[in-house]
This record gives C-alpha cells, structure tokens and sequence, in this order.
C-alpha cells in the first residue's frame, strides 16, 4: 500500500516541514480544540514511527482537509482525500500497523527469553489467521478505523474487496518466512521451560545436540536421568529460570546446562543493542568532552545494568562525623 503512505507522507511534510505552515496549522488545531496540537513525521529509522503517523494522521484528518482547502500556498490538489476507496486504503493499513506496533513493543525489553519471544510472534500469527477468516466473513470488530470510515461513507462491510484479505495473508506469509528458524528452536525452548512434561527423548535429544553442537548420546542420557530425578522434580518452576538449571551439577548434567545456558543468552532480538547506543549518545554527549574510556565504560554499565544498590544499607553502613 505504498500509494497511501506516500500521499499522506507529502501531505505531512508539506504542513509540518515548513515553519510558517506549521505555525497557521498548529493555531487551527488549538481555535478547533483538537485532542491533538501537531502531526506526527515518519522515518524508516525509529521504531514503531509508521503505525503512530498514520493513526494521528487519521485523527486529523478532517482539520488537515480544512487547512488545505483554505491554505494559499499549497498549489498541489490532493484528491486521494476525497477518495473512499483511498480513505478506506488508510484506515485499513492504520489498524494492521497498530496491531504490529503492539507486537513489536512486547518484544522490546530488558530480561526477554527466546522463549518468551517464540510466544509473542506464534500468538500473532495466530491473530493473523483471526484476522483473515474475520474479514472473509465481512466481520470488522478487529479494524476499528476502517468500520468507522466505511459507516461514514455509508457502506456496508459486504462491499469489501479480497484486497484487505490478501494483504492479511501476505503479512502472514511473510511472518512464516521470517521465523522459520523458530521451528527448529520452540521444541527446545518448550522442553527448557519445563522438562517433566511428556518429552519424547528420541525427539528432543537429537534436536538439542544439532541446534547447540552436542553429543546426542550424552544429552539423551541426561534428559532420562533429569526426568526421573525426584528431587528436581519437586524443584522445578515452569520458566528458563537460572534458578532451576542451577541446581543441576554440572558434572551430572553438562549438557544440559550448556543448553540452558546458550538458550537463556540468545538474543531474540536487537533492542538491547540499539538502546546500549542511545544511552552512550546521552552519556557521550558535546557537554563530556574530557569523558574517558574507562569512565564511558562504567557510565554505560551503570546505564544498562539492571542491579540496583540498597542505599538505605549503604547509608546506615556509613558512621556520621558528629564533630561537625
């Protein structure tokens, strides 16, 4: 649907990038009481920026029609706005760019597992499908902006094309494509998260041996040792919890630990790399210029570290100077 992303792109950079036309917006906006004072930009760089443009685009888009009617120095007509078709283009891509929005901030955050990431991505596909078979059946409860577009024109949802449907099956094509290597990964992260279930060892051993580089022998030993040790049992907390995989000795159970260990230290995703890069940009910044390595270091460890001190022990730790 690049045809609407680009014309409501053009249309907000020629409101918002030039500052005399900002300015005359901005106080229609605030004469009209909007929920809103400005428009959003989008940039291909920041996260989740598509989905939030084109929402606060939508929610403006009555006051952006009024100014451009009224405005002088836009000498370009954009008749996509009063274009149904165009108009209900947009609120449908507004509703699927939300709903990866949602997505893509639950699988941001510090102390996120693989696993937990296996299960937001597999419970989205799964909406996916929801999604289809509700808009093959004309149902719209799940695309609140296009319902509402479409009772404004008067239409009924019957007149939708297979379009929005095909769009839906192609996200989610290209979902299964994308995370294809989750096939060979959510056995293992399944049987990590509690491995007293029913575990088939002729399964499951081959696929952790080939996914971490282990002896399959050694790992179908230790899985049927784990599954009938009594104590661990009455131990074990469902989860990739260290707490649990640090109660195995390392000399009964080395392969296992290992793959706990290699699980629990994948990196799903880039988030903790990209936000390592904005706290450096904070703490690096013109102001710090005499800033050394090693306190860059110690500045970013503390920035990134999710330890926080006791300070009510620390200062109760601390002898006062009474002579003063």
């Amino acid at each position: 649907m690049k045809d609407v992303m680009d014309v409501a792109m053009k249309i907000a950079c020629s409101v918002r990038a030039r500052s005399l036309q900002r300015r005359l917006f901005r106080a229609q906006l605030e004469e009209a009481g909007a929920d809103h004072t400005d428009l959003l930009l989008h940039t291909d760089v920041r996260w989740l920026s598509r989905g939030r443009f084109l929402e606060r685009f939508l929610e403006l888009l009555p006051e952006i029609k009024e100014f451009l009617k009224h405005s002088t120095t836009h000498a370009v007509a954009y008749s996509q706005l009063d274009d149904g078709q165009w108009l209900t283009d947009l609120a449908f891509l507004t509703d699927v760019t939300n709903k990866i929005n949602d997505l893509n901030l639950e699988l941001q955050g510090k102390g996120k597992h693989i696993a937990n990431m296996i299960s937001s991505v597999n419970a989205f596909k799964t909406k996916l499908r929801l999604l289809l078979s509700r808009l093959q059946r004309c149902d719209l409860r799940s695309f609140p902006h296009m319902e509402a577009e479409l009772r404004r024109q008067g239409k009924e949802s019957v007149e939708l094309s297979d379009a929005y449907a095909q769009q839906i099956q192609s996200i989610l094509s290209e979902f299964e494509r994308r995370f294809a290597d989750f096939a060979s990964i959510e056995p293992v992260a399944q049987f990590l998260c509690f491995p007293f279930a029913n575990v088939d060892v002729d399964c499951i051993a081959p696929q952790i041996a080939t996914l971490f580089s282990l002896d399959g022998s050694a790992v179908e030993n230790e899985i049927l040792t784990l599954t009938n040790d009594i104590e661990l049992k009455a131990r074990a907390t469902p989860g990739i919890s260290g707490e649990f995989w640090n109660l195995l000795l390392e000399e009964k159970y080395p392969s296992l630990r290992q793959c706990a260990l290699n699980m629990s230290s994948l990196f799903g995703s880039t988030y903790l790399c990209e936000s390592a890069f904005s706290h450096m940009k904070i703490i690096k910044s013109k102001y710090r210029t005499t800033l050394t390595d090693d306190h860059l270091a110690a500045c970013l460890r503390l920035a990134l570290s999710s330890y926080r001190p006791d300070y009510e022990k620390l200062a109760d730790s601390s002898q006062c100077q009474k002579s003063h």
